[in-house]
């Protein structure tokens, strides 16, 4: 059973050096405590574009759905096994140039630091299992985005 209340945002395009990182798409899904759906938002940089743009108004989604309910569970689940880089920020360990950042009042999860990966290493290196576990967890996250209201 996902928590009753959480946050997450994934962003890809989160290596950077010696500039920020420049986001590619950043995908947001919230669920308040008192709301019986899931708000997404989504934003994407078109090829050759300078900024985000976004791909579709804010959304809601029934969170009570089973398959909703399942994915977040999941999602949820594999990002409570998963490490994170240590210090952050310093390097794409999943090396996806992707980040993912979760909140509930259970678990507080990002990878890529909040102004993405500048370079260095991380002290901490996931297994290919991790990895692939990560894998799995951006795609509940983009199948959450691609669901019709």
């Amino acid at each position: 059973m996902p928590p009753q209340e959480y946050s997450l945002r994934l962003q890809k395009g989160i290596v950077g050096g010696f500039a920020p990182a420049i986001p590619d798409a950043i995908h947001t899904v919230t669920k308040p405590i008192s709301a019986s759906h899931l708000t997404i938002t989504s934003a994407v940089r078109p090829s050759g574009q300078p900024s985000l743009r976004e791909s579709f108004a804010p959304k809601n989604i029934p969170a009570a759905h089973s398959d909703t309910d399942a994915l977040v569970a999941e999602l949820h689940g594999i990002l409570k096994e998963l490490p994170m880089e240590k210090p952050p920020g310093s390097e794409d360990i999943y090396g996806m140039n992707t980040s993912i950042a979760w909140g509930s009042d259970d678990l507080e999860w990002c990878n890529g630091g909040p102004q993405g990966c500048g370079g260095g290493k991380s002290e901490v290196q996931p297994t290919e299992e991790q990895k692939a576990k990560f894998r799995r967890a951006v795609d509940i996250v983009e199948e959450l985005v691609r669901k019709d209201v």
